[in-house]
């Protein structure tokens, strides 16, 4: 998935969701922004999302490819449902040596 563009409503929700880097950093790298989105996001973030072109096969992709230790089991249960996927996967695991984002 490409970077996304740091329009201003992107970045409000991403100032929001990764509190820990600065927003256009956090844009950078749209499966983990989007991650901490789909776990944390209100309704309102991910109304923007949408306007930004975010799709469920944008989702779908991050649930693929989901790091480790960002969902909450409801919010992994509730995207995979969305998403069609019956029954849930089992949630990314960390492994010991592996680093995280």
């Amino acid at each position: 998935m490409k970077p996304l563009p740091p329009t201003s409503e992107l970045l409000q929700v991403a100032r929001r969701v990764i509190w820990f880097k600065e927003p256009v950093v956090a844009l950078q790298d749209p499966i983990h922004f989007l991650a901490h989105a789909m776990n944390l996001g209100t309704a309102d973030d991910l109304t923007a999302l949408d306007k930004a072109g975010i799709s469920l096969a944008h989702y779908d992709e991050v649930l693929g490819h989901a790091p480790a230790g960002i969902f909450d089991e409801r919010s992994w249960a509730y995207w995979n449902l969305r998403c069609g996927h019956r029954p849930i996967p089992p949630m990314p695991v960390r492994h010991i040596g592996q680093q995280s984002n």
